[in-house]
């Protein structure tokens, strides 16, 4: 492995991602892997199953 790519991934690890970072790169690692499999699957249909995830947890 090279040192530039050992240098970026120790500051990788030094990052700490607000709960937005979070939750948006959840949503985008299922859309990703959903999308791959049933090719109907929009950004959309991911937002709206999170957001109903969401009010069922906060109930």
């Amino acid at each position: 492995m090279s040192e530039k790519l050992q240098a970026l991934l120790q500051r990788a690890k030094l990052v700490k991602m607000t709960s937005d970072e979070r939750e948006r790169q959840r949503r985008g690692f299922a859309y990703g892997n959903t999308n791959i499999e049933n090719e109907r699957i929009t950004r959309e249909t991911v937002e709206r199953a999170a957001a109903a995830l969401a009010e069922e947890n906060s109930e």
